[in-house]
């Protein structure tokens, strides 16, 4: 296909998600399949389209003046992809595959992009309704903030310390360009231009053998965060696919035991092969079942409670742009009573003197700081370790500047893409007397 055609697809694929309003990864498969004349390059490329128009959305919609998928479309390419007019008439000039041919209209407010008195949610983009939560949280700065995540994220990788090092595997993966995570000594990253194919990683001999798992840098400093030791007993209460799980087994080097269970055994069943793969062997997985409390006898055990809480993702949206303009403020209630519920729970799983860490993959102070907050009100014998004194045993050396590079609050501490360089994530741990 040509660019210009890729664009095309692109436009008509847009078009689909705002009509049906169902998630672009639905829709990018279901033209997949109508056009099996598409290659693998091709599909690659039209997606990546697909996704830094719905970073841009709004930025781009303010500039050509309205939100068709046209319209967002063009505005992105002189946004986020930098193309100048000329180049951007070119590939919509009408010919046969390719877009109409600008109108005047088009061409003037392509040549002359203007955000400066735009509303911070248009030059953040992000839906408006989110602009008090995100005030909240950033102040003046939410623009720049909440901007950030929509950038394209990097791969991040970690390395299973339980197979090898990180120099073992910077080496098993030198065809990538893979080089060191600059906060997580167990992380490697791997640069995405807007025109590189995601590495199939999966199929990679390093993949297999289990030294490497696919984890965002800010997931693996959550984790870190935790300080879980060898030795400890540890109930991992929103498992999921095992992310933390695994990373948990790799610091407690395969002794003492993780209870990893989540409340939807979907979610978790990916877990026993990644367990596997790992060579991990002090994870026990405990499957949900109806009307039974599979964590029944665990009451006043554990060292160490975590919770990768159900959230909003408002930190994850450089990885799931469409998910921000999916979002509604219904969502964030639900999951405000899930926390809550979650957190309770944890309260009577530790022995005294144990912690509870909170995560979330999300900025706002609702499912965080708040949240934490509400929770020390509720329970007397918990109180908040200070986040500074969190990263100086997870991360060493590097923790000062860390600190600075996060926000630091009295519950906990958040990571940001402007700031760190990850996802947005928050980390709180919460200690019993």
């Amino acid at each position: 296909m040509t660019p210009a055609a890729r664009i095309s697809a692109a436009i008509e694929i847009l078009a689909s998600i705002e009509s049906l309003r169902r998630p672009a990864s639905d829709a990018l498969k279901e033209w997949g399949l109508k056009h099996r004349f598409a290659g693998s390059s091709d599909r690659s490329a039209i997606a990546s389209l697909v996704y830094d128009v719905l970073r841009r959305r709004a930025s781009s919609a303010f500039v050509m003046g309205e939100e068709t998928p046209r319209a967002v479309m063009l505005g992105m390419l002189r946004l986020e992809r930098k193309l100048e007019p000329d180049a951007i008439a070119k590939l919509f000039d009408g010919s046969r595959f390719a877009p109409a041919s600008l109108s005047e209209d088009e061409r003037a407010r392509l040549a002359s992009p203007d955000l400066s008195q735009a509303p911070a949610h248009v030059v953040g983009d992000y839906p408006d309704w989110l602009d008090p939560h995100f005030a909240r949280v950033f102040g003046e700065d939410r623009a720049e903030e909440v901007a950030a995540l929509g950038n394209r994220a990097p791969l991040d990788l970690r390395v299973n310390t339980l197979k090898g090092d990180r120099d073992e595997a910077l080496a098993a993966l030198s065809e990538y360009g893979a080089t060191p995570t600059r906060w997580s000594p167990v992380g490697l990253r791997i640069a995405m231009s807007p025109d590189r194919k995601s590495p199939a990683m999966h199929v990679d001999p390093a993949f297999i053998k289990g030294l490497i798992e696919i984890q965002d840098e800010g997931s693996q400093l959550a984790a870190l965060l935790t300080a879980a030791k060898p030795g400890e007993q540890v109930i991992d209460l929103c498992a999921g696919a095992g992310g933390k799980t695994l990373a948990l087994a790799a610091m407690m080097e395969n002794t003492g035991q993780i209870f990893a269970t989540d409340n939807d055994k979907h979610r978790l069943a990916p877990i026993h092969a990644r367990l596997e793969r790992a060579g991990v062997r002090n994870v026990q997985v405990l499957t949900p079942r109806k009307e039974t409390d599979v964590l029944a006898g665990l009451d006043g055990s554990a060292d160490l409670v975590l919770i990768d809480a159900p959230c909003t993702g408002t930190g994850s949206w450089r990885r799931n742009p469409d998910a921000k303009w999916r979002l509604r403020p219904g969502a964030l209630e639900i999951r405000n009573r899930e926390q809550t519920a979650v957190l309770d729970r944890a309260v009577s799983l530790l022995k005294p003197g144990g912690r509870i860490v909170y995560v979330t993959c999300s900025v706002l102070d609702e499912e965080n700081g708040a949240q934490v907050r509400d929770f020390l009100a509720r329970h007397s014998r918990m109180a908040a370790v200070a986040p500074s004194a969190m990263a100086s045993q997870a991360i060493g050396e590097r923790a000062m500047m860390f600190n600075r590079a996060v926000r630091l609050s009295d519950e906990g501490l958040l990571m940001t893409p402007r700031g760190t360089d990850t996802d947005g994530f928050f980390v709180s741990m919460l200690k019993m007397s």
